[in-house]
C-alpha cells in the first residue's frame, strides 16, 4: 500500500481544491490518503467522495496549529470525528486571530519595503479566514521578490526575519485531548522542522507521550533521508508509533505525491490497527 496521510487542500493554505488533490494523489499511485487542512474539517466531505471515487480508501485527517514552550508545533489528528463538537470549538478557537496576525505580518513587510502584501496573501486564500504565512509567500514568489516558496520563508516567514509575527496557538495538552475527543490518534508532525536542540525534542515528546500522542511523522516532505533514520530511531526509542505523509500543499511547492519512500520494516505504523 502507499500510504499518505498528511497534505492539504485551498480549504486551508494548499494551492487545489480536495477534489483535486485526491485526484492528484490517485493518479501518483496513493491507495490510503488523508487530508490534513490547518485547523480547518470543511474540506473532508469533499475529499472524502473524491477519494472513494478514485478507488482510494480516506482518512479523516486535522493538521492542528500549537504554541509549545514558544515554537509553532503542529499535530495531525487521524481517523478523527469531523462533527466532534469538543474538536469543532477547538479548532474554531485556534482559527481566530489568524486575520489580526495577517495584518501585522503585512506592516512588518511594508517595514521592510514591500507593499501590498495583505491584499496580496488574502487574493491567493480560497478561504480568507485561513490566511496564512504560505500565502503570502506565495505572493512574493509572484511579485518577483523572492526565487521560490522555500526562499519566501527563509527571508522573511521564519523567526528573526521581517515578516514573521509570532502567534499563540493551541495548547499541546489541548490539541492531543481535542484529537482523542474525536476519536482520533495525535501524531506529531514533521518533527525536524522544528530545529529543536536534542534536549528541547526529549521534552517535546515527553510532553506530547503524557498528552496522549501516539506516533511521529517520520516519512515526510521535509526530512532528509538522514532525518528519516533520526526520528526513525526516536520513534522506536520513545515507543510511538511511526507515520508517513507527504504534507502536499501544491505543484511545484515541495514534495509530490508518490515520491516519498515506505516507512522502514522495523517501525510499527500507527496505521497497522486499522484494518486497511
Amino acid at each position: 500500500m502507499n500510504i499518505d496521510l498528511h497534505c492539504h487542500s485551498n480549504v486551508s493554505d494548499g494551492a487545489l481544491a480536495p477534489t483535486q488533490v485526491a485526484r492528484r494523489a490517485a493518479r501518483a499511485g496513493v491507495t490510503v490518503w488523508s487530508l490534513t487542512d490547518h485547523d480547518q474539517v470543511d474540506g473532508l466531505a469533499e475529499a472524502r467522495a473524491a477519494a472513494l471515487a478514485a478507488g482510494m480508501q480516506f482518512v479523516d485527517g486535522v493538521e492542528i496549529s500549537v504554541t509549545w514552550r514558544g515554537s509553532t508545533v503542529h499535530v495531525l489528528g487521524l481517523r478523527i470525528d469531523p462533527q466532534d463538537a469538543t474538536l469543532a470549538a477547538g479548532l474554531a478557537a485556534v482559527r481566530g486571530g489568524r486575520i489580526e496576525r495577517a495584518r501585522a505580518m503585512a506592516r512588518e513587510l511594508s517595514a521592510a519595503g514591500i507593499e501590498g502584501t495583505f491584499e496580496g496573501a488574502l487574493e491567493r486564500a480560497e478561504n480568507p479566514a485561513m490566511v496564512s504565512r504560505t500565502h503570502f509567500a506565495r505572493f512574493l514568489v509572484d511579485i518577483e521578490a523572492v526565487a521560490d516558496m522555500r526562499d519566501a520563508f527563509r527571508r522573511f516567514l521564519v523567526p528573526g526575519k521581517p515578516g514573521y509575527v509570532p502567534h499563540q496557538w493551541a495548547d499541546l495538552d489541548d490539541a492531543v485531548r481535542w484529537i482523542r475527543a474525536a476519536s482520533g490518534h495525535a501524531v506529531l508532525a514533521h518533527p525536524g522542522r522544528y530545529g529543536l536542540s536534542a534536549g528541547a525534542m526529549d521534552a517535546l515528546l515527553g510532553e506530547f507521550r503524557q498528552a496522549g500522542g501516539e506516533a511521529i511523522e517520520v516519512v515526510t516532505g521535509s526530512h532528509s533521508p538522514e532525518q528519516y533514520r533520526h526520528f526513525g530511531a526516536l520513534a522506536a526509542h520513545h515507543d510511538f508509533a511511526a507515520s508517513r505523509g507527504s504534507d502536499f500543499h501544491g505543484p511545484e511547492e515541495g514534495a509530490e505525491f508518490g515520491s516519498l519512500p515506505p516507512l522502514d520494516a522495523a517501525l510499527r505504523p500507527v496505521w497497522r490497527d486499522w484494518g486497511l
